[in-house]
């Protein structure tokens, strides 16, 4: 495996504010995502970046509800990182998705091919939408909207599904670009008993 072309500052280097965020991660998880330290050395975009992360993947946090439970969000990371031919973000969100699932095989059947995948029909529907913003967003039209209504997705729900995988659009192309790579742990989280 190549090793990142930007090398990540220390936990020490970085801004108090930062600092404090990684550390609950680290708390909540047992390990430091290497996001959180590649995307750190530009503190700046460090901040913008995980305000629209929060706002879209934990919208309680802006005060807003969603049509979309945490499962389907990771799930439409998984599937258009994998379309985007992304590593680090397949590996991590598709972990996370194994554990809101609590399905082990999920995510590796979403990111290989979600239309074979063990799956309701709903997050069929909802990833055919994800895929076709991902790969082909200037032809969205309004039978889109209305294969997702008749699985009861509102357009609020459809603006979830289209911002989550815009905003990813970005991290995989980041992730790519700076050959970031996920954490070991990443590996084997929702497939296995965590260990205590």
């Amino acid at each position: 495996m190549s090793k990142t072309r930007y090398p990540a500052p220390t936990l020490e280097q970085v801004p108090e504010d930062i600092r404090a965020r990684i550390l609950e991660v680290q708390e909540k998880s047992g390990f430091v995502p290497n996001v959180f330290l590649a995307l750190a050395r530009r503190p700046a975009e460090w901040r913008a970046f995980f305000a629209y992360h929060d706002a879209l993947m934990v919208p309680e946090t802006a005060g807003r509800e969603s049509g979309l439970s945490k499962g389907d969000r990771e799930m439409i990371v998984t599937a258009t990182s994998a379309a985007n031919d992304c590593l680090y973000c397949v590996v991590a969100h598709g972990a996370i998705l194994r554990i809101y699932e609590k399905k082990p095989l999920v995510a590796d059947q979403v990111a290989v091919n979600y239309r074979k995948a063990d799956i309701t029909p709903r997050q069929r529907a909802m990833l055919d939408f994800a895929m076709k913003v991902c790969l082909r967003a200037q032809e969205i039209e309004d039978a889109d909207f209305e294969a997702l209504h008749a699985h009861g997705f509102s357009d609020e729900d459809a603006w979830d599904i289209a911002s989550i995988t815009a905003f990813f659009g970005l991290s995989n192309r980041v992730a790519n670009f700076s050959s970031m790579m996920p954490n070991p742990e990443f590996y084997l989280m929702g497939r296995v008993p965590r260990q205590k």
